[in-house]
């Protein structure tokens, strides 16, 4: 009877182990599958800004039957260029002039060929006018072909608005993105009965800079430049672990 008894602690020691045993293994088991799952979700953070920087492009140009002609005929236009910008109180300094362009313009016969004999020659010469009040270069770009009637061959393109403090701004608005998207992933844990773990995986999409009230969107991203007032859009896909 004692013999058998003797059997008994070490059993019953034994069986206590075991089961530890398992239950460890469980929980490890559980712990690395938890750790497993994942959630991935989308945020997306939406900025107005007003553009503080504007350019308006413009070109003279000039033509006559020598090169000396046309180049003094360019020279001529070139003062009421600049009277007119000074008229809006756009510094001569705000005025980018870049070096002038001849074409030669060459005969055609009567087949319709180009020949090599030169009748006449172009010049032209390309201004930028830039200004941070940017409701400024708007109207400037709306009046600006009033020269013609003083005799100057111009053309403009479209005034381009810049916002000159994109780069402080992206890492703001990167930012936010990422905040809104922890906090929906947060809250789907939470509809679960789960917690939000470690963070496992952050992608950044493109900006999209866009017109105001615009739903324009971009693969590649969009840096428009042609209002004044634009909205910047960042999105971030993030993945969290659930605990």
């Amino acid at each position: 009877m004692f013999s058998d008894n003797k059997y008994i602690v070490p059993s019953l020691i034994l069986s206590i182990f075991f089961i530890l045993g398992i239950l460890l293994i469980s929980e490890t088991w559980r712990n690395h599958t938890r750790s497993n799952q994942t959630i991935t979700v989308t945020g997306s953070a939406r900025k107005l800004i007003v553009s503080d920087l504007g350019i308006l492009k413009v070109t003279l140009t000039s033509s006559a039957n020598t090169q000396q002609e046309a180049f003094r005929l360019l020279v001529n236009q070139i003062p009421k260029l600049k009277n007119f910008v000074l008229k809006y109180g756009i510094s001569i300094d705000s005025l980018e002039e870049f070096s002038p362009t001849i074409m030669p313009i060459f005969e055609i016969n009567s087949a319709g060929y180009q020949t090599n004999k030169v009748i006449a020659y172009t010049y032209s010469q390309n201004f930028n006018i830039l200004s941070k009040e940017v409701d400024l270069i708007k109207k400037i770009s709306m009046e600006i072909m009033k020269l013609v009637e003083e005799g100057v061959n111009i053309q403009q393109v479209t005034p381009e608005y810049h916002y000159t403090k994109l780069g402080e701004l992206k890492i703001e608005i990167q930012a936010e993105a990422a905040k809104d998207a922890m906090m929906r992933a947060k809250k789907i844990a939470e509809s679960t009965g789960s917690k939000l773990g470690n963070l496992r995986n952050a992608r950044m999409g493109v900006l999209q800079i866009t017109p105001k009230f615009s739903n324009m969107i971009s693969d590649y991203g969009i840096n428009d430049l042609s209002s004044i007032e634009k909205e910047i859009t960042a999105v971030v896909n993030v993945s969290f672990e659930i605990k």
